[in-house]
């Protein structure tokens, strides 16, 4: 057995837990291997010169006395051209080609086998570049051009740089003050990449989900959580973000989800087809696969290792959305490993370093002034699975605490086929401010007297829904019938969407105001008449399911055949 100070030997194997002695100069959280198959794993305690580690892999068949060796480095991502399309496991190896199961050591990160076109960006040999300078770009039949640029801790004199070739991943394309650039760089997924400045996030992610852009807008570079419990369409939800958000590129993390499940999500999400450029919409996707029979610590990883890959294509300046399904699964991960470790559990057995974990998660989200000048953007979903829908458990009610805008799905709503199933009654954005700016820009002045009028009469109509059941509708007031009136016609006419709807799947932001106007302007007018005599029931009888079937009899950018309809249901109610 060797003993030199990057060696040492195992002590004790406990799960994925593993006890190493003999190991100088490796630091917490650097990366260890052991064993003949090279098990890597996590160092997460040293004391008296003896180390803890966490196993990225299954450790059966792992003795004591094997042999240990130190790495010299976190647990890094290989980041490079070969992400987009790509699947992934929580290290960020290719699933793609695999054996059906994974042995440990099996799927070591390698280089692709692919190359790439190769053109060099004008520059003069020796001008001094910074992090984040462009030198050359790969061309792609996806849309999304990738950018070959400085890395973050690289500058200085440009002493050659290659012509336009042919590249694979692993070749230099520039030499800078005597060190190689090539296509791909290591980053150290705990560790958020540079940026010159974070920016104000103003401008909104346009997802085409009315629900979601008109009542709880999320902002470029700002952060959601989507809680849901089984049956609510959360998967549904997402798979709308992913295909019509307003972003170049996705990262979905499927972290910790059940194996067919996540393989059935994965499946779906390969099979869209991108409505920008009626390509595979994988082109542009990148795909993280951990399933909840994958070890502890690889799902630890994977949330880390997927916002690090968001951070490279923003630095390429790109507006990036990042969806993590779910963080209860990693927080599950971070119980367990926190357990074995023999740490205190606080709140139902989850470490009390929970908050401070998710916190340092979604600060990674941000629009940013890039190294290179430009400007990117990582909007941050996370999906959360309570345990019987119990949305005051640990997980959620933390993640409240850190995130923007939280979209909260109900299964009453969900049962009553009502989709996407977001609650207006526990949901909430605190960016709309901000967004109602870029809609006033946008010409849409009148955008947050709407949306607040509309969530009012969407309170006011449940509060009068619970008086309904006991008393009968016919007993209330006439005002307060138009209010339920109008509250189902909010319900119908624009917060429900059909994704399966050709009109109706996307809806752009001018025609959610126009749909938003046209319930308002009924509600004003029927207001209008109840107060001029006309009886609530003579109301209810006026037939309004053109305000209904508007969604779905215009297009999706169609404004003006809204409000045409608009008009028309007007004229009628006026000779009503």
């Amino acid at each position: 057995m060797t003993n030199r100070a990057d060696s040492g030997r195992v002590e004790r194997v406990n799960g994925p837990l593993v006890e190493v002695s003999g190991l100088s100069g490796v630091a917490a959280l650097d990366v260890i291997e052991v064993g003949p198959l090279r098990i890597a794993a996590e160092v997460v305690a040293i004391h008296e010169g003896r180390l803890t580690a966490e196993a990225f892999e299954y450790t059966g068949g792992l003795r004591v006395g094997d042999e240990a060796t130190a790495q010299g480095r976190a647990l890094s991502a290989r980041l490079g051209p070969h992400l987009l399309g790509g699947v992934f496991d929580g290290l960020l190896r290719p699933l793609e080609g695999g054996p059906t199961w994974l042995e440990p050591g099996s799927l070591v990160a390698r280089p692709s086998t692919r190359s790439w076109p190769f053109v060099p960006t004008p520059l003069e040999l020796g001008a001094h570049l910074e992090s984040g300078t462009l030198i050359g770009t790969l061309m792609s039949e996806s849309g999304v051009q990738h950018r070959v640029l400085v890395p973050p801790d690289v500058f200085g004199k440009l002493t050659w740089l290659s012509g336009a070739r042919e590249v694979a991943e692993s070749d230099s394309v520039a030499t800078i003050d005597g060190r190689d650039v090539t296509l791909f760089e290591l980053w150290p997924v705990r560790r958020a990449r540079p940026a010159r400045a974070r920016l104000r996030t103003d401008e909104p992610l346009v997802t085409g989900q009315r629900v979601v852009d008109l009542f709880f807008p999320v902002a470029q570079g700002a952060t959601a959580a989507v809680p849901g419990g089984f049956g609510t369409g959360k998967t549904m939800l997402l798979q709308q973000i992913v295909k019509w958000a307003d972003v170049e590129v996705v990262v979905f993390v499927g972290c910790g989800e059940r194996g067919n499940e996540l393989a059935d999500a994965v499946a779906d999400l390969m099979a869209l087809k991108d409505p920008k450029t009626g390509r595979d919409l994988r082109e542009r996707t990148v795909v993280i696969a951990n399933t909840s029979n994958m070890p502890v610590m690889a799902r630890v990883a994977s949330v880390y290792t997927g916002m690090t890959v968001a951070e490279y294509f923003r630095d390429m300046g790109y507006r990036v959305v990042m969806l993590a399904d779910s963080t209860s699964r990693w927080a599950e991960a971070l119980r367990e490993f926190s357990s074995r470790s023999g740490e205190l559990p606080a709140e139902e057995g989850y470490p009390a370093s929970l908050s401070s974990s998710l916190a340092a998660f979604y600060e990674r989200a941000a629009r940013v002034t890039t190294l290179g000048g430009g400007e990117g953007s990582v909007t941050l979903i996370g999906a959360v699975s309570p345990a019987g829908g119990d949305m005051t458990e640990p997980v959620t009610s933390q993640t409240v605490r850190y995130v923007r805008c939280l979209w909260s799905l109900d299964r009453d709503l969900a049962y009553a086929r009502h989709y996407p199933a977001v609650t207006w009654r526990h949901s909430f954005s605190l960016d709309d401010t901000l967004i109602a700016n870029w809609h006033a820009a946008q010409g849409r002045v009148g955008w947050s007297e709407s949306r607040a009028r509309a969530l009012a009469l969407l309170a006011e109509a449940d509060r009068l829904a619970s008086v309904v059941e006991l008393v009968g509708i016919g007993a209330l007031p006439s005002r307060e019938r138009v209010v339920m009136l109008s509250g189902r016609l909010l319900r119908e006419g624009v917060l429900q969407q059909s994704a399966m709807s050709e009109n109706d799947a996307y809806c752009s932001p001018k025609k959610q105001s126009a749909l938003l106007d046209m319930v308002l302007a009924v509600h004003d007018r029927c207001l209008a008449l109840v107060e001029g005599g006309l009886p609530a029931s003579a109301i209810e009888e006026i037939d309004l399911t053109a305000v209904i079937r508007a969604r779905d009899e215009t297009g999706p950018d169609d404004d003006a055949g809204v409000t045409r309809l608009r008009d028309e249901v007007l004229a009628r109610m006026g000779t009503s």
